[in-house]
């Protein structure tokens, strides 16, 4: 009769659990209950109905089977685990134990603020650009640069000094190279003879200039007055203009996009369009000087 009873509680469990491992331990927790219940009604001082006793104990079991079987269903089915308990520490190593932990704790917060330290330090760090990118940033990705040669390119600042020298200043060739390997660069100035301009000619030339993939030595242009490079350059319309004439800067400020006023002292922004540096190197040396 009690293997009866069992199979009847156990068939109800294995159908309402969702796996058949949880349906054993099921089935054997049912099973215990009954067995220790018939085992308690023996120690009894009075008699008491054994088959009441089984009875009431299979109505008991059904429904704490329906109960265990719906919290199952409603469970998921992956719990995460429990952390253990830790046991208590003796109240004679309390003391030496928090001190442990507060010295840990304590080596722990200075570890991640030092690391956090480090990594600020390393997001605000000045990023070392390469001359090419600091080209290209500063042109803002412009495709053609016409520039003035006295007081830029060259150290002579007046077509009379043209006559008796021309010297490249050393300073200005790699930017000047390296702002002709993406950009489309005219190269002109005022002179008062043609041996000027055979002289300024052969120094670019002597200074590299013109090598595989430098200047164009037929983008070098001479004129014979201030107004002839104002001319040159509204007819290229170029994206940016050199120059150290700061009345020649004012007057294409309306027609050209950018220009840069190389200046020996620096001077403030006559217009938005208008950047001023105290040498072309030094306008491409950093981005701060934008």
């Amino acid at each position: 009769m009690a293997s009866e009873s069992v199979a009847a509680v156990s068939a109800p469990a294995a159908a309402a659990a969702a796996g058949g491992g949880k349906d054993d331990e099921l089935a054997d927790l049912v099973r215990r209950l009954v067995d220790a219940l018939a085992r308690y009604s023996d120690r009894l001082p009075f008699d008491l109905d054994r088959q009441k006793l089984r009875s009431l104990t299979t109505l008991a079991a059904i429904a704490i089977t329906l109960v265990f079987a719906w919290k199952l269903l409603r469970a998921p089915q992956e719990q995460p685990r429990r952390p253990r308990r830790r046991v208590a520490p003796s109240p004679s190593n309390t003391s030496s134990r928090s001190r442990q932990g507060a010295l840990t704790g304590t080596d722990a917060c200075s570890s991640a603020d030092s690391r956090a330290h480090e990594a600020i330090n390393q997001l605000f760090q000045p990023v070392n650009l390469t001359l090419e990118q600091l080209v290209r940033h500063k042109l803002s990705e412009g495709r053609r640069v016409t520039c003035r040669l006295l007081g830029v390119i060259l150290e002579e600042t007046t077509p009379e000094e043209l006559q008796n020298h021309v010297t490249v200043r050393p300073s200005v060739l790699e930017v000047l190279l390296e702002i002709a390997k993406f950009c489309d660069v005219y190269l002109m100035e005022r002179i008062l003879d043609d041996e000027s301009g055979e002289k300024v000619l052969s120094a670019l030339s002597e200074a590299g200039l013109f090598t595989s993939g430098g200047l164009v030595r037929d983008k070098v242009l001479f004129c014979s007055t201030e107004n002839g490079r104002t001319s040159f350059v509204r007819q290229l319309e170029p994206d940016w203009h050199i120059d150290s004439s700061s009345e020649i800067v004012h007057q294409l400020s309306r027609f050209i996009k950018y220009q840069l006023h190389i200046s020996p002292q620096q001077t403030e922004r006559a217009a938005a369009n208008i950047f001023s540096s105290t040498s072309l190197e030094q306008f491409f040396g950093g981005l701060d000087q934008r």
